[in-house]
C-alpha cells in the first residue's frame, strides 16, 4: 500500500479528520482497483490455461493415433 502525504494547504482546508477520511477513501479505492485488476488477470489466465489444456489433449490424441497406426503397420509387415 502506498503512503499518501497530503500537502499542508489541503490538510489545513480539510482539517485533520477530513484529511484522514480522504486518505482512507483513496486507500480503499486503490485496494479495490488492485483487487479488480487481479481478478481480471486471473480470469484471463484461467481462460488461456483451458485453451492450452484443450490443445494438449488434441495433440496427445493425434500422437497416440499415429503411434498405434505405425505399430500396426510394422506388425503387419513383420508377420507377413
Amino acid at each position: 500500500m502506498a503512503v499518501i502525504a497530503l500537502p499542508k494547504i489541503l490538510t489545513e482546508k480539510l482539517s485533520d479528520e477530513g484529511a484522514r477520511a480522504l486518505v482512507e477513501i483513496l486507500n480503499r479505492l486503490e485496494a479495490d482497483s488492485h483487487e479488480r485488476a487481479v481478478q481480471v488477470s486471473e480470469d484471463k489466465f484461467e481462460k488461456r490455461l483451458s485453451e492450452v489444456r484443450a490443445d494438449i489433449i488434441k495433440w496427445m490424441f493425434i500422437f497416440w493415433v499415429g503411434q498405434v497406426g505405425t505399430i500396426t503397420a510394422i506388425l503387419f509387415a513383420f508377420f507377413k
